[in-house]
């Protein structure tokens, strides 16, 4: 479809160090959580803030670099897009999904 845009720009924190995975040929995979907060004022003037968690996904040479210089509570910039990974559940026989962030630049 002509004139879609899946981008997404995050600034945040990571909610934890980087755990690295490897697929069977040897590529490179890193995932963490990164939170986003807004703040803005209630009703009676008091101000509210509310976290958001992403799940991110790193491949090849920025995940291996992901996994040697990030660390939980550094402040970085995301850059990526949005994919919905679907599977069943083992235990529960359902079926779940999890968004996350692809990223492409750090």
């Amino acid at each position: 479809m002509a004139g879609t845009v899946n981008r997404v720009i995050l600034v945040g924190r990571l909610g934890k160090d980087p755990e690295m995975k490897y697929t069977p040929s040897g590529m490179a995979m890193a995932t963490f959580s990164l939170a986003t907060d807004e703040s803005r004022k209630d009703n009676e003037g008091k101000w509210q803030s509310q976290t958001e968690w992403h799940n991110i996904v790193l491949w090849g040479k920025q995940a291996e670099q992901a996994g040697e210089f990030l660390k939980k509570g550094r402040l970085i910039y995301i850059e990526g897009r949005l994919q919905t990974r679907t599977w069943e559940d083992q235990q529960g026989g359902g079926q779940r999904s999890r968004v996350e962030v692809i990223a492409t630049a750090l």
